[in-house]
């Protein structure tokens, strides 16, 4: 596995896979997640993944465009497809995405897909909120989830 550094306005975000994207770690405290076991950082891959996602920080790109291959179970790649319809700047309940995906029950098991999302910010789980309009769980800390929110409302 390879895997990038760069910085950006939540701070620095790691970028890994081996020949496409699979994987974004959130900073933790403001610090570089550390690397998996064996990963080789190369400062060269995912130069689009990078552009994009600079320009998003920027407030210039409301739709990524990249080729994703989340890896993980058929239930959380249709939960993660589910995601990527959530427009820019709005959000949703895990009802209305276990709605969306034909499942109307399945909202603990949305939110368990939700968190388990290899590469947040481009399949947008920060987009899901509770049913009391209050923001929950985030895999990057509720601090990174509501910046991401701010930003996309701003």
């Amino acid at each position: 596995m390879k895997y990038i550094y760069m910085n950006s306005k939540i701070g620095p975000l790691m970028l890994a896979g081996r020949t496409t994207l699979e994987i974004i770690r959130f900073p933790v405290k403001g610090e570089r997640k550390a690397p998996g076991k064996g990963w080789i950082e190369d400062n060269t891959i995912f130069p689009e993944a990078v552009s994009q996602l600079t320009q998003y920080f920027e407030g210039r790109l409301k739709q990524f465009n990249l080729d994703l291959q989340p890896k993980g179970t058929a239930f959380q790649k249709q939960v993660w497809q589910a995601l990527l319809t959530i427009p820019y700047g709005t959000t949703v309940t895990y009802g209305e995405i276990a709605e969306r995906i034909d499942n109307p029950k399945a909202f603990r098991a949305v939110g368990l897909a939700n968190r388990s999302n290899p590469i947040p910010i481009i399949i947008p789980c920060h987009r899901v909120i509770g049913k009391n309009g209050k923001l929950t769980g985030f895999a990057g800390g509720l601090d990174i989830k509501q910046a991401l929110l701010d930003l996309e409302r701003s």
